[in-house]
């Protein structure tokens, strides 16, 4: 009689409104790494099992997955991009006792209060940002238009923009893109003489036309658009018409360099996705190795993990007004496609 496999609940978005293209990447790093764990014998001889669930980036729709996913008798629950939806995904996991990884969520607030069930590979928004606002400010931008729309996690980017810009003598404006379309946005750089826009907006809606808007109108030829959120990082922007993809720095969590281990995944994933494996897949493969490594215990301990990831070693501790364990940090980048060669990356700014 073959052995029970042990069950994972994978939480992707895999329909819109999520981010498709981010779940494709996310749930390919998680099935590489559950067919490599079982080729290695399993957990404990037996079988690891995927069990996928599209959350759409609906909260709600997260939620429901959840207590299906406990009812199924998951072991642990894997995944989630948007931070919103994270977040709806923690409070379930904690309320019914389940571990809980997240593989590419970076809201601070992850949880409402600390818990020991949950657990994070992605930085805390607060760390990568900040290092976006140092880029920024070695730059040269000291004045920063934000094109935003209504979010707890672009707010919680905007204040740590603010706040990291301020205390060395910049400046932030935001722009609300619920009142204003892409030509009245443009108004608004001009008239605020700001050198930079960042885009804290949905993709592809509005955050294509608003490039298209900027990249078309003559008063703006000297401003950045920047993403810190790291749409740029997936392929369909360096098919965007003339190049509009290319110069825009956004975030990714990537080392300078791979190692053996993260270079063999890279071409595995690689093979699995048809296009070069974005930061969003490494976060998957590295949250079925963590939790690969959790399941073989039978106590859960998120501090006496330590994991080969494809990116470092993997360790958790709790770090300041984070109510989660953390890994402190995976490596982060800041990087733009190459305008003269939109289909490469070139790195920055590290930190």
């Amino acid at each position: 009689m073959p052995e029970t496999a042990v069950r994972i609940g994978a939480l992707v978005p895999l329909s819109r409104p999520g981010w498709v293209e981010a779940g494709r990447h996310l749930l390919a790093g998680l099935e590489l790494a559950v067919g490599e764990v079982n080729d290695a014998g399993g957990i404990g001889g037996r079988p690891l099992e995927l069990v996928v669930r599209d959350t759409a980036a609906d909260p709600l729709k997260a939620a429901a997955a959840v207590d299906e996913l406990a009812e199924l008798g998951v072991s642990a629950l894997a995944g989630e991009y948007h931070s919103v939806v994270a977040r709806a995904v923690a409070a379930r996991a904690v309320a019914l006792g389940l571990p809980y990884l997240c593989s590419s969520a970076v809201l601070d607030a992850l949880t409402e209060e600390p818990t020991d069930r949950v657990a994070r590979i992605a930085p805390a928004q607060s760390h990568g940002w900040r290092i976006y606002a140092d880029f920024l400010l070695g730059a040269g931008h000291e004045r920063v238009v934000v094109a935003a729309q209504a979010s707890v996690y672009w707010a919680s980017g905007i204040r740590i923009l603010r706040e990291a810009l301020e205390a060395r003598g910049g400046s932030v404006i935001e722009v609300d893109m619920g009142t204003v379309d892409p030509a009245g946005l443009c108004d608004e750089i001009v008239g605020y003489q700001a050198t930079a826009l960042l885009l804290l907006v949905g993709h592809p809606e509005p955050a294509l036309p608003i490039v298209g808007a900027v990249r078309g109108d003559r008063r703006l030829a000297g401003v950045m658009i920047g993403a810190p959120a790291g749409q740029p990082e997936f392929a369909e922007w360096a098919a965007l018409p003339g190049g509009e993809g290319a110069g825009i720095p956004f975030l990714r969590y990537l080392p300078e360099r791979l190692g053996p281990l993260g270079e063999r995944v890279e071409g595995a994933l690689r093979e699995r996705l048809g296009a070069p494996p974005s930061f969003v897949a490494f976060e998957g493969y590295d949250t079925v190795a963590v939790l690969a490594e959790v399941l073989r215990s039978s106590v859960l301990d998120w501090a006496g993990v330590s994991v080969e990831g494809t990116r470092g070693v993997i360790r958790f501790s709790r770090a300041p007004e984070i109510g989660v364990w953390q890994w402190v940090w995976a490596p982060v980048q800041v990087a733009e496609r190459d305008p003269a060669r939109p289909d490469r990356i070139r790195v920055l700014h590290t930190g």
